[in-house]
């Protein structure tokens, strides 16, 4: 794991600066209360609950909270990779696919495990000095181990000029 990823990693698991960190950078996941579970260069686990604020008119965790919890799981992998980098890269969503399964309900658990391939794309972009893509999957379960939903986030980054 790189200095920067670790220093990155650092700051996220203090509970309180995460929470800070939502506030600043990610305003509506901090009001659904999104927690990680676990992060490293590999991996990365987000945890939300089904509650009033997450809720939908059916009964389930509203599909918008779902994507949140899911790109979270991936786009902390990619920032932590990002992070305080020399040369400087740029990161954005360029694309999201999702498949529901089951009724989110309860604790939902969203898992990324694509840590190696953003690695990969991150260093051809700087190498390459093009733009790369890498598409990341998040899995959702619920607390049955059950799969609720698959995410597909396609990440395009690019050393910036």
């Amino acid at each position: 794991m790189n200095a920067h990823f670790q220093s990155f990693v650092n700051l996220i698991r203090n509970p309180l600066r995460f929470r800070y960190f939502l506030l600043q950078k990610l305003p509506a996941a901090f009001f659904v209360g999104l927690r990680i579970v676990h992060l490293d260069a590999q991996k990365c686990i987000v945890k939300v609950q089904y509650n009033w604020f997450t809720k939908n008119p059916f009964k389930s965790m509203y599909f918008a909270v779902e994507a949140m919890a899911a790109e979270l799981s991936t786009g902390l992998i990619v920032f932590g990779q990002t992070y305080q980098r020399q040369p400087k890269i740029s990161m954005l969503v360029s694309k999201m696919e999702a498949s529901f399964f089951k009724k989110a309900i309860g604790k939902i658990i969203f898992t990324c495990e694509d840590g190696l391939a953003i690695q990969n794309a991150i260093q051809k972009a700087i190498t390459d000095k093009e733009g790369q893509t890498i598409t990341c999957v998040s899995e959702g379960h619920n607390e049955a181990g059950e799969l609720v939903a698959r995410f597909q986030f396609t990440w395009t980054v690019k050393e910036k000029n």
